[in-house]
């Protein structure tokens, strides 16, 4: 009798407490019952934790941008600046995220330098001072390594716009890389000079290889020589030089004396146009001269410091600035309105990358409606993304964005921009090309 009472009194408990749960939709109430022995008889005791409430959301979401905004790379961090700014600008316009009943972002900035060290500190302070959702940053591969420490640390979310393979294999867990790497553009630069020569029935003998000294210019060297070598090509030489080399006349000679088909050059900025008139003052041209990785030769600012020098020189980008797109057409159009030309790869990886963190948060308001911005929601919700439309889609060059579980895009892409009439135009691949690439490079003497 005393069992079936029991019984009884605990089946009473439990419907009570689900019907009282069932009146507050916002909370979730835990019951536990536990049975135990009182003077040497059993007593029922039911225990209720506080309720978990629903997270309540801030007024606006805060986005960091840390990019070397002075020093020797400032050029890539202000681009940079540039694109964030307008993506989250044209989110905003949209109506904020939708799911989140159209919360604004706010985009919050800081200085990553000219180092490692610098860049390291400006995303701690970023973090301390505004506690962002995700940081988009910070274009060289080394300072995205010293900053990924931080950001992981700290659980923050790390869109990376750098290409040294590297980044993603450090086995960070808040850091994802839309773009391509560095291997990606090496191999992009050679499949674009073997289709080049053979589209203009010109033999490709061989080819040599040029890099400055970091990370970057030797992934993109490796993804060359790779591709190179699986089609038992020759490579008359590889040369590595500092990426602050102010003088590169006697380089050019000897990439003159080795008389490569084809040169595949991977620099950054400066030295990019060292190396540009070096080539016009000397007159040492060979055949073709392609560039990889980063956005040296095509730069508006590097065709503006060139001139004529600039005229037939290539470099990948992971961007495409001619992507046949509304959202791409309008990032475009706004970017050319504040800065007079068009987006560079720069400012077009922070776009997309900004618009990669839309999708997710919007994701994340859908499918974690409880704490939408715990940073384990919104990283579930980067490794459950499959975009092909959107505005992450219609921005990427492969129009794909999907993470492995690196990291990385599963679909990277990589367009070749040639400089003509003074313009960066996109020549490759041939399904995306808006304008037939100039061959031989025009300055070039047989």
């Amino acid at each position: 009798m005393y069992r079936k009472n029991l019984f009884s009194l605990l089946a009473f408990v439990v419907i009570a407490v689900m019907l009282l749960t069932a009146c507050q939709p916002q909370t979730v109430e835990v019951v536990k019952t536990v049975v135990v022995e009182k003077e040497g008889q059993q007593v029922v005791v039911t225990a209720t934790p506080a309720p978990v409430e629903k997270k309540p959301l801030p007024d606006k979401i805060v986005v960091g941008v840390v990019q070397p905004l002075t020093g020797t790379f400032a050029v890539f961090g202000q681009e940079s600046k540039i694109g964030a700014e307008l993506a989250i600008k044209h989110i905003n316009e949209a109506g904020g995220i939708k799911s989140l009943g159209g919360i604004q972002l706010e985009m919050v900035v800081e200085d990553a330098g000219d180092n490692p060290d610098s860049s390291k500190l400006a995303t701690e302070s970023i973090i301390s001072k505004h506690r962002p959702v995700a940081i988009l940053g910070m274009y060289i591969s080394r300072f995205v390594m010293a900053s990924s420490e931080v950001t992981d640390r700290e659980k923050v979310i790390l869109i990376a716009d750098a290409l040294v393979p590297k980044v993603t294999q450090m086995g960070r867990q808040y850091l994802f890389r839309p773009g391509p790497t560095a291997s990606d553009h090496g191999r992009m630069a050679y499949n674009f000079v073997k289709d080049t020569f053979k589209e203009n029935n010109f033999e490709l003998k061989s080819i040599a290889l040029l890099n400055e000294d970091s990370a970057n210019g030797r992934a993109n060297t490796l993804g060359a020589s790779e591709a190179a070598l699986q089609d038992m090509l020759p490579i008359v030489t590889a040369l590595e030089y500092p990426y602050d080399i102010t003088d590169a006349t006697q380089i050019v000679q000897q990439l003159a004396a080795a008389k490569p088909s084809a040169v595949i050059h991977t620099p950054y900025f400066n030295d990019a146009i060292v190396f540009g008139k070096a080539f016009k003052e000397t007159g040492l041209y060979p055949p073709f001269i392609a560039g990889a990785g980063a956005c040296g030769y095509t730069d508006p600012e590097s065709i503006k410091a060139l001139g004529d020098a600039a005229e037939g020189l290539t470099n990948t980008y992971s961007y495409n600035p001619e992507q046949d797109t509304p959202q791409n057409k309008k990032f475009v159009e706004e970017f050319k309105a504040l800065k007079g030309y068009i987006p560079t790869e720069a400012a077009g990886m922070n776009y997309y990358g900004a618009m990669v963190l839309y999708e997710a948060l919007e994701y994340a308001g859908k499918n974690f409606p409880d704490d939408p911005l715990n940073p384990d929601n919104l990283r579930a919700a980067f490794m459950a993304l499959d975009l092909t439309t959107g505005p992450a889609a219609e921005t990427y060059p492969s129009g794909h964005i999907k993470f492995d579980g690196k990291g990385d895009n599963a679909y990277p892409g990589v367009v070749v921009l040639q400089v003509q009439n003074g313009e960066p135009r996109v020549v490759y691949p041939v399904e995306v090309r808006k304008v037939n690439p100039i061959f031989p490079n025009p300055h070039y003497k047989p």
